[in-house]
């Protein structure tokens, strides 16, 4: 087999995550369009070479072997992987969110933070909306996808049969990158809660690769928590669907006080 077919191949195969999650969004009907996915997308795969250079920096030995683990698979893997996706992301927000404010200043229509959160989504108590957080969790996921796509076609293109095995390891990275994007959306306004989802995605990451090489463990027990945690976030997801699809109509705003005047101004007429 040549090596373009080879290639081919290893492409489609480390595609699959991709094209299903395209697909289920379509279906979803999910406010989130091609161009946008594919931006995406490119971003995810762009934090692999910052993770990568980080991962190079950290290569430190430790003498004690427990130590050594929990920094190889937490530190040295999870939390740069997870920290060059919070960063990407965080920038691609900040770019998208200036784009869509110029385009509003253009129209004369709402203005949008840099953030990419409209004005009229922004509630006074210092909360964000639903519909942003899961605009973003929904860009998050898409990036981890993208991580995976490129992490694993690299994998691949040594050893092809890893390909298929490498599958799964989409489905963390994407679980994973749905609580960064969410934690990249909400670090300005909601520090503690994006703090907490890092934490999250970082742990999951871990125990994922510690789980993978340990001896004593289970690859299956690997895979549940990958499904799992994929699972849980396609639940939060589809909480926030009627949010998205049916958004709540602005109520009426009536004018008491131009009501007010027009009543005394009927009612002078009359003793007049």
């Amino acid at each position: 087999m040549s090596g373009i077919w080879v290639l081919t191949i290893i492409f489609l195969i480390s595609s699959l995550p991709v094209i299903i999650v395209y697909v289920w969004f379509r279906l979803a009907k999910f406010q989130f369009s091609l161009i946008r996915f594919l931006l995406v997308l490119l971003a995810g795969a762009a934090a692999f070479f910052p993770a990568l250079l980080l991962q190079e920096l950290l290569s430190f030995s430790f003498q004690n072997s427990r130590a050594a683990l929990f920094f190889h698979h937490f530190i040295r893997i999870a939390l740069t992987e997870e920290a060059s996706r919070f960063f990407i992301l965080l920038l691609f927000f900040w770019i998208s969110g200036k784009i869509s404010s110029g385009k509003s200043s253009e129209h004369g229509s709402l203005e949008t933070s840099g953030s990419e959160e409209p004005q009229s989504l922004k509630p006074l108590n210092n909360q964000i909306s639903f519909n942003v957080i899961k605009k973003a969790t929904l860009s998050g996921l898409v990036a981890g996808l993208g991580f995976a796509l490129l992490e694993n076609a690299v994998y691949a293109a040594s050893d092809i049969n890893v390909a298929l095995l490498r599958i799964i390891t989409a489905a963390v990275h994407g679980a994973c990158g749905s609580r960064i994007g969410a934690a990249a959306m909400m670090i300005r306004r909601q520090p503690f809660q994006a703090i907490l989802r890092i934490i999250t995605a970082v742990t999951i990451h871990g125990i994922y690769n510690l789980m993978l090489t340990m001896p004593g463990f289970s690859a299956i027990a690997a895979i549940l928590i990958a499904v799992s945690a994929l699972f849980t976030s396609i639940v939060s997801i589809s909480r926030w669907s009627d949010d998205t699809h049916n958004p709540p109509a602005e109520p009426a705003v009536t004018d008491t006080s131009q009501k007010s005047r027009t009543t005394t101004l009927d009612k002078d007429k009359d003793n007049s």
